[in-house]
């Protein structure tokens, strides 16, 4: 299966070019479903506190028997633990969870803005990131304002902010703020999850001239906006085809198609939403 580039973080630490999602699998799905992941060739594993399976994913990652610096592990801080101290401590339960001495990318879930505590979660993450419990630090659903004061605040720009990014909803000023200033863009939902996106005509049409799935089109769409998709399936066959994403490309009229359509969000607004 052919590969792309892996991207290269404000950091000089690299990331893959897709990840796979474990939301909404409870532990024991997780655990199969990341062991088997790995083994079709993934090597990004997203969780967090708040999906609740970190327990399986970790022990999926174990089972799947590939050496431990071959993988990048995410994992995220849930709003209810915001604040230094917390965040220190949070991270420990993490870890334990997952059964690992590190984690490679470690991102504040959602900036929870009425708490206003996410600079003091940035500043402990930091922290571990010096002491080489993290590799990297990050950001979930942070506008440009929120890690315009993040710099400002502590000097330390993220180096990744994940964010709902998929064909309803292309996140431009976010995507360009990102490149201007090194953050890597990951996408959540990248398919747009309860839409009908996957049985559109138009890319359902440009699925059948490239022979390949609706989803393909759409996670290729994902790569040449240079942002990293997280797709999350419990099925195998449907993991295996949203990795095989790198033997076609979609012309500029065909990513201008793809995105043709009223956008909207799916989720949460940073600006407002609170995640605890």
């Amino acid at each position: 299966m052919p590969t792309a580039p892996r991207h290269t973080l404000n950091d000089d630490r690299t990331l893959p070019p897709v990840g796979f999602g474990t939301y909404p699998l409870d532990d024991a799905e997780a655990e199969r479903s990341v062991a088997d992941a790995v083994r079709q060739g993934y090597r990004l594993i997203d969780t967090a506190v708040n999906y609740r399976n970190e327990a399986g994913v970790g022990r999926g990652l174990a089972a799947a028997g590939l050496p431990r610096e071959e993988l990048v592990l995410t994992t995220k801080l849930p709003g209810r633990h915001h604040g230094y101290e917390e965040t220190l401590a949070s991270f420990e339960e993490s870890r334990a969870r997952l059964g690992v001495e590190y984690v490679d990318l470690y991102l504040i879930h959602w900036p929870n803005p009425s708490v206003d505590r996410y600079v003091d979660s940035w500043r402990a993450m930091v922290k571990l990131r010096d002491e080489g419990l993290v590799r990297s630090v990050g950001v979930s659903n942070f506008t440009p304002a929120q890690l315009t004061r993040l710099r400002e605040e502590t000097g330390v720009l993220p180096a990744v902010n994940q964010i709902e990014l998929h064909p309803l909803f292309p996140q431009e000023e976010a995507r360009a703020f990102h490149a201007r200033h090194g953050i890597v863009t990951e996408s959540w939902s990248p398919l747009g999850r309860g839409s009908t996106l996957l049985a559109d005509e138009r890319i359902g049409e440009l699925a059948r001239t490239h022979g390949v799935t609706p989803a393909q089109v759409i996670l290729r769409w994902h790569l040449q906006l240079a942002a990293v998709p997280i797709p999350k399936s419990a099925d195998p066959e449907r993991r295996r085809t949203n990795l095989d994403i790198f033997g076609f490309s979609l012309s500029a009229e065909e990513m201008a198609v793809v995105a043709d359509r009223p956008h909207r969000r799916l989720g949460g607004d940073p600006e407002y939403h609170e995640e605890m």
